[in-house]
């Protein structure tokens, strides 16, 4: 099925699977390219050497084009856009919009470069800029995200820019991307979905519990890091809705320090890169140490399974989904349903 995204990025399939902190690894990302669709590499989550070996890795195991996602505020940025250059990597997205010289150096050097948006004005502005594709996630979306569904949202932004535009939020199979491109995308892009897959490296545990949740089991709160996070809703969410300033700070403190051994950060990076934070959200210093709670939270669920000590993002979508295909099942089964819907819509009696 062609489309502007599969001209854009030479991938088969007008799908992509996104860059899922501590979820799209090596293992999943090759296989989500093995199998025609555009896979994203999660860099947030790693140091710069593990990220330039996770690069080497997907290579390895794919001939196919795929991408990293970058943070654009990160106070290390320009270091991981140089690991994307020398290693050649095909399509660099952002969680958010990167910087008009940074979408420049990516551009002259022949990346494609696909910020994420969750909003018209955020299109715009970096379509402006020179962005060649824009991933618009609505509200149904998991992680962070807005509160403007995907069917009011997608429109908007397709209206408003003359970029490709890959639709996120609410998608799961074949119907979906046939919808999509009636909205007038160049495709979709799924996180939960390509999380339950068998080449996903999340542990069974956790795969199982979101396989057990239901529509009404998927929560947005604010208390993980100051900002909506759509997530399944656990017991330690429902503790976390319930503990007070002092606690949530007092915890913020102690991931940060975490997370900065983690991700190999020094503590004057991780204040630079709130500062970034601080300035382009407007938030409060209180939601920037806040921030800090995510990726660890993420890291008990995603890696080390404890379901009772993490969290985890999921979509709306996750409530129907009730098994783990692998990554060439799913995508087969998308195109195939994407035609059948299509044949149905075009057949005339």
């Amino acid at each position: 099925m062609a489309t502007a995204l599969t001209e854009l990025v030479g991938v088969r399939t007008p799908i992509v699977q996104t860059g899922m902190g501590w979820v799209a690894g090596p293992r999943l990302v090759s296989a989500a390219a093995n199998a025609g669709a555009l896979g994203i590499l999660a860099s947030a989550t790693m140091t710069p050497e593990q990220l330039r070996s996770a690069v080497r890795e997907v290579s390895s195991r794919t001939d196919a084009p795929f991408g990293v996602n970058l943070r654009a505020d990160a106070s290390d940025a320009g270091e991981r856009v140089r690991i994307i250059l020398d290693e050649g990597v095909k399509v660099a997205s952002f969680a958010l919009a990167p910087r008009p010289e940074l979408i420049a150096r990516l551009k002259d050097a022949g990346v494609i470069v696909i910020p994420s948006v969750g909003a018209r004005r955020h299109a715009e502005k970096v379509a402006a800029w020179g962005a060649d594709a824009v991933l618009v996630q609505g509200g149904e979306g998991g992680g962070h995200t807005g509160g403007v569904a995907t069917t009011v949202l997608l429109p908007q932004v397709v209206d408003a820019v003359d970029i490709p535009v890959i639709a996120a939020g609410g998608f799961r199979d074949g119907r979906g991307l046939v919808a999509a491109l009636a909205y007038g995308a160049a495709g979709v892009a799924m996180g939960t979905r390509f999380l339950l897959t068998s080449d996903s490296t999340v542990p069974d545990a956790v795969k199982a519990r979101y396989l057990a949740a239901g529509v009404q089991d998927v929560t947005v709160t604010t208390k993980v890091d100051g900002l909506p996070h759509r997530m399944l809703r656990t017991d330690l969410v429902d503790a976390l809705e319930r503990s007070g300033r002092a606690a949530s700070l007092l915890r913020a403190l102690r991931h940060a320090s975490a997370f900065r051994r983690e991700s190999g950060t020094s503590w004057t990076g991780l204040v630079r890169d709130g500062l970034a934070m601080k300035h382009g959200k407007e938030l409060t210093w209180s939601q920037v140490l806040l921030a800090a709670n995510t990726p660890m939270l993420l890291k008990a669920a995603m890696v080390d399974g404890r379901t009772d000590l993490g969290v985890m993002a999921c979509g709306q979508v996750g409530g129907i989904i009730d098994d783990l295909p692998s990554c060439a099942e799913l995508v087969d089964r998308i195109m195939a349903e994407a035609h059948a819907t299509l044949g149905g819509l075009l057949t005339v009696e």
